[in-house]
């Protein structure tokens, strides 16, 4: 077994996202294309002696463009209860020092901590040579959250149900983009009430695959997201940022999830770079390019 490991947990795209109305649950089910992004939190696992206690650490990275205050109980980490998930799945402790180090914003619609708990479950599964199976380990994460599953295997796939149908792709998109962190509040909860709130139209399955399906390099006019809309209701100034930003980069801005990050697709990495500096400059707003990830290359069984 392994002493240490140090695995990366990275954030995420919705290239196109479509809601329909809450079912009998209550909840809203969703039909999404999601890639990886590199744009990722660090995670150091160490393994301690089968007596010890684990330990936790969250902190942010000093290069974090956006850092705000950890202010919530170390049990509710997501990272934390997927490690206490893991215990619980195989029966016994299994004692470990986390120390993580956040680069992706809190409440920024980049699935940072959903990622954070697959990570830990991915390497908590090789330090320990416990052997759970991918199945396994997306039924586990399913009780940690809906975006969870996804970030198991990472990589590219249409996400339906409430986050537990994954249809993975065989490869990547060849993307780069500027992703900018606005200081804008999009509390997850209340951008679904206001999305209720505006009227949903039905769930749209064939326009995500169209687009998850299509040849050649993306339309930055082609991405949608139903729940724009109501994040920029929850977080007007949002709206400001978008148009500055999309007249600056001269292509449509679009907001990442439920908010409050935004996003645009650029022509390739250097291009990426170049309005990421520029953004700073003259936005005086934090920015990051990306490209998409691969899935994950640790391997589950």
């Amino acid at each position: 077994m392994l002493e240490s490991i140090s695995v990366q947990a990275p954030a995420k795209l919705n290239l196109a996202l479509s809601v329909g109305p809450t079912d009998r649950d209550g909840m809203h089910p969703i039909c999404s294309w999601m890639v990886t992004i590199d744009l990722c939190d660090e995670l150091v696992v160490d393994r301690l002696p089968q007596d010890r206690l684990s330990r936790y650490a969250i902190l942010w990275h000093k290069d974090a463009k956006r850092p705000s205050d950890i202010d919530w109980p170390i049990t509710r980490d997501l990272a934390v209860q997927a490690h206490l998930a893991l215990e619980n799945h195989v029966g016994r402790q299994l004692p470990l020092q986390l120390k993580l180090q956040k680069h992706i914003p809190v409440g920024g619609g980049l699935g940072g901590g959903s990622s954070n708990a697959a990570a830990m479950l991915r390497a908590v599964n090789e330090m320990f040579d416990l052997g759970v199976s991918l199945d396994d380990m997306r039924q586990i994460s399913w009780g940690l959250g809906s975006d969870v599953p996804f970030f198991v295997a990472g990589g590219s796939a249409i996400i339906e149900g409430v986050g537990e149908q994954i249809e993975s792709q065989e490869t990547v998109p060849n993307l780069s983009a500027v992703i900018v962190f606005p200081e804008a509040s999009c509390p997850t909860g209340h951008v679904y009430r206001m999305f209720d709130e505006i009227g949903p139209g039905p769930l749209r399955p064939d326009a995500v695959r169209a687009l998850a399906g299509m040849n050649g390099p993306l339309r930055p006019d082609a991405i949608f997201n139903d729940l724009a809309q109501a994040a920029v209701r929850v977080a007007p100034t949002l709206q400001e940022h978008l148009a500055r930003l999309t007249k600056l980069a001269d292509r449509p801005a679009h907001v990442a999830g439920s908010g409050s990050s935004l996003f645009v697709l650029l022509d390739d990495p250097l291009h990426a770079q170049a309005l990421a500096e520029t953004v700073e400059k003259r936005l005086s707003l934090p920015a990051v390019a990306v490209k998409a990830l691969a899935t994950d290359p640790m391997p589950i069984p």
